[in-house]
């Protein structure tokens, strides 16, 4: 599994020399929100300026596309710096690969940034963007057709199965939390599949499924896909979870400031809890664990004593 994933590097930076062109790369609840369709084809050509010409198979969710596709922009991309550089579109010829797309008035297709906005299939997994496209879990088609199918027509106001989804939510979160060794990688990417999209439905599910995630401290991914579901819990015992993790120094800022986010925009019960966290919250900024090089550099991620602070100015 691991050289899938070296080469899903390499088909997206392999061939891209350094920029000082950057920008902040959107979380994938806004890339799919945003799109218009969701569709399987594949890469007929690609040139880094004029765009993606793609055959489209099948339309999953959505507006229809015709059956051939040219993919000429980008529809959430938000500059950070830019030193006369122009986006550039990186995605190679591939077996086959998932797209989410908008069209415009004018019938122009785009996807979300040069780095987001789709996924490959590589030896008949997809390698799926479920949260950012710095963290992806490599799933089997059907699995990753079913919930991503599920969370592209929820925010789209479309019904899915939602007996199947849960059922297979229900099936990887009962489990224990998996970690990276070869017997449990394919786990691993299950459940942070089955977490991710307990986010994006905002299903409702056991706390106790939830929280041994949250609390696993030999894993940072779990942690962050355990807060994550976790704010889709609107209970007392819930929130006072998150509240303890953002409490705890041990644990790392971008974890603390996840569960900080899963809150909800308007805490208003917790506000002298807050406060009392803001006076000895770190205001040292982490990040998402990638290079100088990488476009993706400024994608914000406040410290945790910004993000209690903007928590409390809403209040």
């Amino acid at each position: 599994m691991r050289p899938l994933l070296l080469l899903l590097v390499l088909l997206i930076f392999g061939n891209s020399p350094a920029r000082a062109l950057t920008w902040d790369e959107p979380w994938a609840d806004s890339v799919i929100r945003k799109s218009s369709s969701f569709v399987l084809g594949n890469v007929l050509s690609s040139d880094p300026r004029t765009g993606i010409r793609i055959q489209v198979f099948r339309t999953l969710g959505g507006k229809p596309v015709p059956d051939t596709v040219l993919i000429s922009g980008f529809y959430d991309l938000r500059i950070c710096s830019n030193s006369g550089d122009v986006p550039e579109f990186r995605i190679q010829k591939t077996d086959s690969c998932y797209f989410f797309l908008y069209e415009d008035a004018d019938q122009r297709f785009s996807i979300a940034t040069p780095t987001t906005g789709f996924d490959y299939v590589l030896d008949g997994q997809v390698i799926g963007t479920y949260r950012h496209s710095y963290h992806q879990a490599q799933v089997p088609v059907a699995a990753y057709e079913l919930t991503m199918g599920a969370i592209f027509n929820h925010y789209h106001g479309r019904s899915y199965d939602a007996a199947a989804v849960r059922a297979f939510v229900l099936e990887q979160l009962g489990q224990p939390p998996a970690g990276f060794g070869e017997q449990e990688l394919g786990r691993f990417f299950r459940q942070h599949a089955a977490l991710e999209t307990v986010y994006h439905l905002r299903l409702q599910v056991p706390e106790t499924l939830l929280l041994p995630f949250l609390r696993d401290r030999k894993n940072f991914h779990n942690q962050v896909s355990g807060a994550r579901a976790l704010g889709s819990i609107p209970t007392g015992s819930a929130r006072g979870a998150l509240l303890a993790v953002v409490g705890d120094s041990t644990y790392r800022g971008f974890v603390q400031v996840m569960c900080l986010r899963a809150l909800g925009p308007d805490p208003k019960d917790f506000k002298s809890r807050l406060q009392q966290l803001e006076e000895t919250a770190t205001d040292e900024e982490d990040d998402f664990g990638g290079n100088l090089m990488d476009p993706r550099i400024c994608t914000d991620l406040p410290s945790v004593k910004k993000a209690i602070r903007r928590l409390l100015d809403q209040l």
